[in-house]
């Protein structure tokens, strides 16, 4: 702002005093389609004004120029009358002003300056000026009178005078603009403009895959939604770091009710409807500068709906309630991520845990086979599921599933499961909806005190479910990812 303020009001200055010179000259009366003024100062002849051009000339100059010279010049600042050129330089001008700092910008502004003075040379060349007449007027308008302060102010000294005299003498050839000529312009000028927006729209499916969890299940939502009544409490109990997302198993209670305790960051997760990793975790809270409280106090929070809401719906309650109670702020952005990409450890060929939903029977007909299993959940990350399952049946045994899913759902299920410090996406260019099945054997956490009574028969590793059973592996990847920021956060107070 500074700069532009500064070179903004440099050039407003010399704009007044050119102005003042033009209000203190007297009109000359000449046969051109412009008016015409004689000026006591020792301004070069130019053209003054956009809307309203004026041609200023000084006092003197139908005594020092011949007449043969007078007309070359007079036909000089027409060609800058008819042309335009005034606009096109103020328009320059202003963009100088915004970009000062950007060095290509000014040396544009000073190739069309000399484009246009080339453009004026061969006009009056062509109209039938000697060119040795013109170039001798042309110097001695050097010598007499002094160049404009403005590139808006059209006049005749402007650009490499050198190399003008140069071209003036070797009488440079116009080449006209045929339609074929016109047609390639006018086909590289849509090519500079679309190129960039088509890169845009090429890049833009994958920003809005990763967007469509934080953006259009909102709108599908309702919006804008909050708790009837809510309570925020610290517990100050021993810590009991979870390994899973809030989800209607272990959030909601009967009657439109909300109950959990969890640590604050649990919330968010459920609340904006993603999941941090541990390397995600440990990045936030560095990058961030977040307080420790953020990822180790747990805060007990009951809340009761004002009817029926869906876990969806309880999401955008949680947002209002992160923001009026412990003074959330957030953003998303989209950034290039360290990821692990989902493909195929055989192409063309899944494993026998993993077919189309299409080869299964139909979704109403399967039993439900464990109590903790889930049925008609439509609004979780398993669209229309009959069954999933989750089994921790003896603290390391762990078995997932779903039927009627999509590749993008098990990626997602599967990035908060085998200890994985990236999130994963899915590569395999499966688009057929799925059912699947795996069962593994979670490995001991590396931060967490030895096993010294390991099971004596372990079962397969989560890569080694994920490459039997499903016929899948896993492939460190970098891809533009939309992710959450923490903007500010405040301890809350209780109620």
């Amino acid at each position: 702002m500074g700069g532009f303020a500064g070179i903004a009001v440099s050039w407003w200055i010399r704009w007044r005093r050119i102005r003042a010179t033009v209000h203190r000259s007297r009109s000359v009366q000449l046969a051109i389609p412009i008016p015409v003024k004689s000026s006591p100062s020792f301004l070069e002849p130019g053209i003054f004004g956009i809307f309203q051009p004026v041609l200023l000339l000084p006092e003197g100059i139908f005594e020092r120029l011949t007449p043969a010279q007078l007309q070359a010049v007079i036909a000089h600042e027409l060609c800058h009358f008819r042309y335009r050129d005034n606009l096109t330089a103020a328009i320059q001008m202003f963009v100088e002003s915004v970009f000062w700092f950007h060095p290509l910008v000014w040396w544009i502004g000073k190739r069309m300056v000399w484009e246009r003075e080339c453009a004026c040379d061969e006009e009056v060349v062509r109209l039938g000026s000697e060119p040795q007449v013109y170039a001798e007027g042309i110097l001695n308008v050097c010598k007499l009178y002094v160049e404009s302060p403005l590139v808006c102010v059209s006049g005749v000294t402007g650009g490499n005078l050198k190399r003008r005299i140069e071209a003036i003498m070797a009488e440079r050839l116009i080449l006209r603009m045929n339609l074929a000529k016109k047609a390639m312009l006018g086909a590289s000028a849509v090519a500079a403009i679309m190129l960039p927006i088509a890169i845009g729209i090429i890049h833009a499916p994958t920003i809005r895959a990763q967007s469509q969890g934080s953006s259009d299940w909102q709108t599908a939502a309702g919006g804008k939604m909050a708790f009837e009544v809510a309570s925020v409490k610290l517990d100050n109990g021993p810590f009991r770091p979870p390994n899973f997302p809030l989800d209607n198993g272990n959030a909601f209670a009967p009657g439109n009710r909300f109950s959990a305790d969890f640590p604050l960051l649990v919330y968010i997760q459920f609340a904006y409807k993603v999941r941090f990793n541990r390397r995600q975790r440990e990045s936030m809270l560095a990058h961030s500068n977040l307080p420790k409280w953020v990822d180790t106090a747990r805060f007990a929070i009951e809340a009761k709906a004002e009817g029926p809401a869906s876990k969806d719906q309880m999401r955008l309650m949680m947002q209002r309630l992160l923001a009026d109670r412990f003074q959330l702020a957030v953003h998303f952005e989209t950034a290039e991520t360290a990821v692990m990409a989902l493909t195929l450890a055989k192409t063309g060929k899944t494993g026998t845990k993993l077919h189309p939903h299409s080869e299964g029977p139909p979704c109403e007909e399967v039993a439900v086979p464990t109590p903790q299993s889930r049925t008609g959940d439509t609004s979780g990350p398993f669209p229309a599921r009959c069954y999933v399952e989750e089994l921790d049946s003896h603290g390391d045994q762990l078995q997932v599933g779903s039927r009627n899913t999509t590749m993008d759902q098990l990626a997602e299920a599967l990035s908060g499961l085998g200890r994985l410090d990236r999130p994963i996406v899915d590569r395999t260019g499966i688009s057929n909806r799925i059912d699947y099945e795996m069962q593994w054997t979670q490995e001991p956490n590396p931060a967490g005190p030895p096993d010294t009574n390991p099971p004596p028969d372990s079962g397969p590793t989560f890569l080694q479910a994920l490459r039997e059973q499903l016929g899948l592996k896993l492939e460190p990847a970098t891809v533009p990812l939309r992710v959450l920021l923490i903007d500010h956060v405040e301890r809350p107070s209780e109620n």
